[in-house]
Formats: C-alpha cells, structure tokens, sequence
C-alpha cells in the first residue's frame, strides 16, 4: 500500500496552486518532505529575568506601560516609536521601528509583552515581536524556518502544522523497538510533532536526541554496508609467515614499540591474514612511528613471499624513508631500493630488472613507481605516506602493479575521530595516539611582532650552537588583501641581518620540484642553517638537527596546519621551541594561540579545529565526501556518532538484520539509496 505522505502538497486542504509551486522551489514536493523540512532555529519567548541577560541577546518581557508612546520619522516612509515600559523593578524603553500604527494601542497602564534585543548600556528591547497582553505561557519556543522567494516564516509553520494535522498518524518507526528502548529514544511519531511544535526545551531535547541517532546510524549503515559489500568482493592475498621471525625482528629494533604501536601492529597483521583485501588508514601524530610500523608490516608481506612499495611526496623524504629501512633490515636479508625521478640510465634500468626478478624486497619511491615500466614479481602490499598528497588515479596505478596488494594509507595529519569515521567510514582506521617515551616536548611561545629583534637574536645562539632554524609566512610575495610579511620580504631581511653570520635559503611553492630539492638537501646537510619558507616545508622533511620554528602571522594559519609546522622540528636530542609571531584581531584568532602554547598533541588540537572551523572546512577546502546532516551535528554529537557506528557494524553482521521483520524499514532504506542494488550480503 502506498503511504499518503507521498501526495503532493497540494493536496493538503489550505494550500493552494501558488503556496504548492513556492514549496516546490524550496525543494519540498510532497506531505513527507515537508513533515522532514526541519526548523533551524526556534525563538524563545520564555520570560526571562532581565539581571541574567546579556547585552545583545533576544529576550522577551511583560511589562506595563509607563508612559505616552513618542513617535518621531526621519528619512522617507521610516519611523521611531518609543514606550517606556515597566518590567519587574526595571523602567526600560521598548522601541518599535515603522510601526507608527502602534500608537494608537498603547495606553497607560496596560500590559503587553514584547520580544527583540536587549541593550543593556541603553535599557532598550528593539521591538521584533509584540502581545497586547499578558504573556501566554504555550508559546514559550516558536518554529523559524528557512525560506525564500516570497514564502514568508509565518505561512511555513502554518502549512506544517496543517500537514501535522492531517498525516501525522501515517509516521511509522524505521527503528526496531529494541533500539528504542535500549537507548530511551522517543518514537519517530512523537519526534516528528515535537521537533515542528516543541511545548518546552526538555522535550525539544528528546526529539532532537532521537533524530541525531537516526540520521547517524542510517549514514553508518550505508558506510558499513558499502564496506561489508567492498571487503567481500575484494578478494586479497591471506598472508602466511613465521611470527616468530617477524616478533624476533620487532625485539631486534633499537627501541621498544609503544603500546599504541603493537596494538595497530595487531590489526594490521588481522588484516593482512585475512582472505580479503586489506584497505586502512594509519593515522599518527608527527613523530609517533607510524614508519617503524610500515616496515614491520612489509617485512610480514616480505615473509609470506611477497614484495612492499612504499609511496612518499617528495624525492627527499624517500630518500631518508631508504636510508632509515637500510638500517632497521641491516643483516636480515632483506634488499631496499630507492626509486626516484633522479635514478636515470643504466642504474634505473638494473633497478627495474631486479625488482621484476624479486631480488628488490622493498622498493620505495616518489610517483615514479607508477611508471609503465616498473613492474613487480609478486607486489603484496602498497603503502602510502601522506596519502591526501597523491590523487586517486596515482593510488590506484600503483594498486595494480599487484594483483589484489593490501593497501596501508600513512598520514601525520590527525584526524579528528568524528571525521575519520564519516569521510574515511569505508576504510579501517588505525591510530597511534602515543609518543615514544624520552621525546622531548616542543615549547611553544606566542609573541607580537614588536619582539622581532629578541626573535633574531635567538635565531643566532641556536645556530652558534650548531643548530638550525625554519622562518615560516604566509605569502610568497606582497599582497595588497592581506597584510602578511611575505617569504621574499622576509628573506632579504635576514639575509642582510645575517650577511657573514650564516647562510639563509629560500624556499616557496613556486619553485620546480628540482629548485625545491636542492634546497631541502642544502639544509638537510646544514650548509644553510636558516630556511625561509612558505607551507611548502609542512610536509615530509627530517632535519634532526633543526631545533627552532617562527611562524610569521601565525594568526593566518589553521589549528592543524601550524600543528604540522610545528612537527618539523623537534625531531633531535636537542630542545626544540617554536615561536608563533601574531597580532590577531579576532577573538578565534586569539583562541588558536592559546591553544597552541597549551598542548603539543596533535589529536586534541585536530579536536579545537573541528570546534573552531566545523566540518565542512576543516580540510581547507568544502569536503565533498562530507555528508549533510538537518539535525545532527558531528562536532557536538560525537558519542552518538560513535554508538551508530557500532551498532551499524554490529547490524549489517547479524543474521537477523537481513531476515527479521523488524529491520525491514532499514533494509529498505539501503535498497532506495542503491547500496544493496544486485548485491546479496551473506
């Protein structure tokens, strides 16, 4: 039987032709879209005492009229209309603009209540709303929809409520009873009138509680549906391998993994003996081991017989990524190679023999893996670092040099948990949230620009001493929109400032990818002991010896991103600080150091930047793969993400799901947004 909530709106008694064709623009074509058009706020018209207002907020009052209303007009057709009014123990002004017509029904010593903003230094409410009488108590939140064109608010909650009226018994639950009376949640019935017509906050609450949860675990279901369905398609390769041998090689290391290290460890192993394809995200603070972690995971592949790639950014980060592997294999038998847009000739063309031979355990490179002409023996696992630096295509070319390699995506971004499991909800995520004991913890500082000579003189003692400097802006060049010192500008200051001290390089992202090498390797090798540079350095750079970051306007930068700057130094014996040189206007911009010369963990500050920026924009850019929530929100709501995530995964396992009746609306769903189309989940 088809539901009524899928007639058209017209075909509620009170709308007409032209109210119907408004709606349609607005998207809402039949009673279901409407019931499901959500208020996005509410006023509160609640009498509130006015000690406890602030300045600027909306309140409303009762009060009695104090005074003869004054009217006075300025500019063409606009007016001023001024009543005292007295509220409790307070004698306040309430002002009414281009209503003159009010003058005639405010009379001395009667009772009226109005609602608008409060200005506390004028004891003035401007007048939004008004009641010529007393305040009525079952008004206290009222419905405000979005709307446009010439659809007004008062007529969107006039339709509402005549489809609340009319089809609200056709509402059925998509949820199973036993989830509603594990979690407490109010039927979808109730929901549904209270979210359009609360009576109070508390039940507002209730409302809101339920349809978090419902947005959340249809998305989850669709998320862990999507990944049962891939997992079980991707047929992969079931690693088989001595884990003796592989434990032996973990004690070999010169240093004791971390807790979080052995526990990711655990689930990249579960994965790769697993007869499907392993498809995870790793995901680590700076400095965290993720690398140390990446190599146990190959030598496992190299164990059962297969080969590793390992995929970075840049030349000079594959360079130290072969350089540390060389090391940490030394004496097991196990042949890294380094492949790069420099390895030319004879030598590129040895490399490739031997590793189409299997003589090359593990090869590493920048993009020029993915040439046609690489090919491997018998390709096992696929590891990229900094994955979000490579596109799709370049992940997949590189996938296919094997046949069904488990793949490892590496990234020193944290990510803030809410989002990895709704962008990355496909994917397996691992996280390394623990530090290497005996790391020494960055000491950050925030100054004003003013402190700049101080600034220098403490970039030259810590080059006197051996070590080196990284001197961050925002601008390659001068800007006209923003007043930024750029790294050109920067650069010759310095570089006069320090003329016959030390060297001072320059780097920016419009150099070539040769240009940018060589001056990474000038300071990799301390040849240049002070780097001016652009963003270009946040990424993929180990200058042990560099113990010093200052960061022009440092207000101009994201959370996460100064984080990651911050992340290139530190990474020595040596105590490491960084110098964050600000003047921010803004109160966020304020925030954002304070944060900063609080805590040196990159997952509680990837946290503050989700608060700060929302979802939406917190990769720097709007992130297409994020989902659009009415009511949810995935910042706020965090615990409830997680619990649908849960529940969803435990769902689409469970026998029951696909054969009980009462999962039928949630099979349903999956069906309509084509996830479960030709697909049969055993």
């Amino acid at each position: 039987m088809v539901s009524r909530l899928l007639d058209s709106v017209d075909a509620i008694k009170g709308i007409g032709e032209e109210s119907a064709a408004l709606l349609r623009d607005m998207g809402i074509r039949t009673v279901g879209d409407l019931l499901e058009y959500f208020p996005y706020r509410y006023d509160d018209f609640k009498l509130r005492d006015l000690a406890e207002v602030k300045h600027d907020e909306r309140v409303t009052v009762e009060g009695k009229v104090h005074s003869e209303p004054s009217l006075a007009y300025f500019g063409k057709n606009r007016s001023r209309l001024t009543v005292r009014l007295l509220v409790g123990n307070y004698l306040i002004s309430a002002v009414f603009f281009n209503r003159p017509f009010y003058k005639k029904q405010l009379n001395i010593n009667d009772i009226i209540t109005v609602s608008g903003k409060w200005d506390k230094h004028r004891q003035t409410v401007s007048v939004q709303e008004v009641t010529f009488g007393p305040h009525k108590s079952n008004q206290d939140l009222e419905p405000v929809y979005s709307v446009k064109g010439n659809m007004t608010v008062k007529n969107m909650r006039k339709f509402v409520n005549l489809a609340l009226k009319g089809y609200l018994d056709e509402i059925k639950d998509n949820l199973p009873e036993r989830i509603l009376e594990e979690y407490k949640l109010v039927s979808r019935r109730e929901a549904l009138r209270t979210i359009h017509l609360p009576l109070d906050h508390a039940e507002l609450k209730k409302a809101r509680r339920r349809f978090v949860y419902e947005e959340f675990l249809l998305f989850q279901l669709k998320m862990q549906a999507l990944r049962k369905i891939q997992r079980e398609q991707s047929k992969g390769i079931e690693h088989a391998f001595q884990e003796n041998r592989l434990v032996g090689f973990m004690e070999s290391l010169p240093f004791p993994l971390t807790n979080a290290q052995v526990r990711v460890v655990r689930e990249i192993m579960e994965d790769m003996k697993s007869p499907f394809r392993m498809n995870r995200l790793l995901q680590g603070d700076v400095g965290s081991g993720k690398t140390v972690v990446a190599s146990i995971s190959m030598y496992a592949a190299i164990l059962s017989g297969y080969q590793a790639a390992l995929m970075v950014p840049t030349e000079i980060l594959a360079e130290q990524h072969a350089e540390s592997l060389t090391n940490l294999f030394e004496g097991s038998g196990v042949n890294v190679a380094l492949l790069t847009g420099s390895v030319k000739g004879k030598r590129r063309r040895e490399l490739i023999a031997r590793l189409k031979d299997g003589e090359i355990h593990i090869l590493v490179g920048t993009h020029a893996l993915i040439q046609d002409d690489v090919n491997f023996s018998r390709l096992g696992l696929v590891i990229t670092d900094e994955q979000h630096r490579f596109g799709v295509e370049q992940r997949r070319v590189l996938r296919e040099k094997g046949e069904n390699p488990d793949v490892l995506f590496m990234t020193a971004t944290p990510i803030p948990r809410t989002l990895a499991i709704t962008v990355f909800g496909e994917m397996d995520v691992s996280v390394i949230d623990e530090l290497p004991a005996g790391r020494k913890k960055i000491e950050t500082y925030w100054v004003k620009h003013e402190m700049l000579d101080r600034i220098l003189q403490f970039i030259e003692k810590e080059v006197r001493l051996g070590r080196q400097a990284y001197v961050i802006c925002p601008l390659i060049e001068e800007s006209d929109k923003l007043d930024v010192q750029n790294a050109l500008d920067v650069h010759a200051i310095l570089h006069h400032h320090f003329q016959g001290k030390m060297q001072v390089g320059l780097m920016h992202g419009r150099l070539s990818s040769e240009e940018k090498d060589h001056v990474m390797r000038e300071f990799s090798e301390n040849t240049v002991q002070v780097l001016v540079s652009t963003t270009v350095v946040e990424v993929g750079v180990n200058v042990p010896n560099a113990t010093l970051m200052v960061i022009y306007d440092a207000d101009r930068f994201g959370l996460s991103q100064l984080h990651q700057l911050r992340g290139r130094v530190g990474r020595g014996s040596d105590q490491s600080y960084c110098i964050l040189m600000a003047d921010p206007k803004s109160e966020t911009g304020k925030e954002r150091m304070k944060i900063m010369t609080e805590t040196n963990d990159g997952f509680a500050v990837s946290e503050k930047d989700l608060e700060l920026r929302g979802p939406g924009d917190f990769f720097g850019r709007k992130q297409s793969g994020l989902p659009e929530f009415k009511v949810a929100d995935m910042v706020h709501d965090y615990r409830a993400l997680e619990t649908a995530r849960n529940d969803a995964a435990k769902l689409v396992h469970s026998r029951a799901f696909w054969e009980e009746e009462q999962y039928g609306p949630l099979r349903n769903y999956l069906e309509k947004t084509g996830v479960l189309v030709g697909e049969k989940l055993d």
